[in-house]
């Protein structure tokens, strides 16, 4: 691959659409060549896209969700010959649904294995490399899903709890080695998540959302900054994280019933589909 050192370097995961696309490219706005990876082919529009902002962006299509392409990503970043100067892991799925009577097992444990176990496999494998370095960036995206026990996002939603865990410890385990660590916790955003997870006739599914190039926007700003998290989008999503604090898990979980639970959207706001997805398999979806 090509060896340029004229910009700065970032990877970010889950970049083919949504949040992940938007994150990369503010670092192209921001002068950094990107590597950006997704499991679907949409992974070279993006980079087709991002390459038009200026800096260069490389393309890798890769299966997170699998050990062995977290290791080819990471071969894949040192055959770059450049050091990582900022890193999102972004990449992400949802399965929604009643866990004991919908959502499959390979479901829930592919997502397990895609939000919980390649965010530290990956995460493991280049943060090593920036404390030998004594610099670098660190960006996880989380939720404001991380705040609560979700009713028909059971998986989800301690997925992303252990994430924000996760960056938070690590980050305060780093905070002398000139490395920084980052939580991006976004709420309800206008990306292909609720559609492709059969939850558009949720009444967050069918809800209002955030822009996922201003919830990047913020992301960015967070990760430049230092801070250790940033919870992106409307107002609305500061006062649920902060109600979150105050209230009981039982409480909180009936909240989430309201919002995520099938059938909960008022019917003239359910977005028509030519082909509904059986609502016994939920689909996964990169965030």
């Amino acid at each position: 691959m090509e060896n340029s050192n004229l910009h700065s370097f970032a990877v970010v995961t889950g970049a083919s659409s949504g949040i992940g696309l938007e994150l990369a490219k503010q670092f192209a706005q921001h002068g950094f060549d990107v590597l950006i990876t997704a499991e679907d082919q949409g992974i070279d529009s993006a980079a087709r896209e991002i390459q038009a902002i200026g800096p260069s962006a490389y393309p890798v299509q890769l299966d997170l969700a699998k050990p062995e392409g977290v290791e080819e990503l990471y071969a894949t970043i040192e055959s770059m010959g450049r050091p990582v100067d900022a890193i999102a892991i972004n990449a992400g799925v949802g399965s929604g649904g009643d866990f004991a009577r919908e959502t499959p097992l390979e479901a829930d444990l592919n997502l397990i294995d895609l939000n919980v176990r390649s965010t530290v496999h990956l995460a493991k494998l280049v943060a090593k490399d920036m404390v030998a370095r004594r610099e670098g960036r660190i960006l996880f995206t989380s939720s404001i899903a991380a705040t609560m026990p979700g009713a028909f996002n059971a998986v989800y939603n301690a997925s992303k709890a252990f994430v924000q865990s996760f960056s938070q410890a690590i980050r305060n385990e780093l905070k002398d080695t000139g490395v920084t660590v980052t939580a991006l916790m976004p709420g309800a955003t206008d990306t292909n998540f609720f559609h492709r997870a059969n939850m558009d006739d949720t009444k967050v599914g069918a809800g209002e959302k955030d822009d996922p190039a201003e919830v990047a926007r913020q992301g960015f700003e967070a990760l430049m900054a230092g801070k250790d998290h940033v919870i992106a989008g409307s107002f609305m999503n500061k006062v649920q994280a902060t109600i979150a604090h105050v209230l009981p898990d039982t409480v909180l979980a009936d909240l989430h019933r309201r919002q995520a639970e099938p059938g909960t959207a008022e019917p003239d706001k359910v977005t028509p589909k030519t082909e509904k997805a059986a609502p016994k398999k939920p689909k996964l979806v990169n965030q």
